[in-house]
């Protein structure tokens, strides 16, 4: 499975001082911040990268990317 075609679900949250936390639940402790919430997603992106990096390199195995289905009511 191709790195460019992973999908991670991301969690962007803003803190008590007013920066935007990025989280990746399926990727723990893989986390970035950043003053706005598009510097909080670009960074969390390379972490992202990152992380899956370090993985490959130990050769742990890398989480699956996320699949669901929205559902409208």
């Amino acid at each position: 499975m191709s790195k460019a075609t992973m999908k991670y679900r991301v969690l962007i949250e803003r803190d008590e001082d007013g920066v935007f936390v990025a989280t990746v639940p399926t990727l723990p402790g893989c986390v970035a911040d950043g003053p706005t919430r598009t510097t909080a997603l670009s960074s969390v992106r390379e972490a992202i990268a990152l992380y899956i990096e370090s993985l490959e390199h130990h050769g742990d195995p890398i989480p699956p990317p996320i699949s669901e289905e929205l559902v409208e009511v």
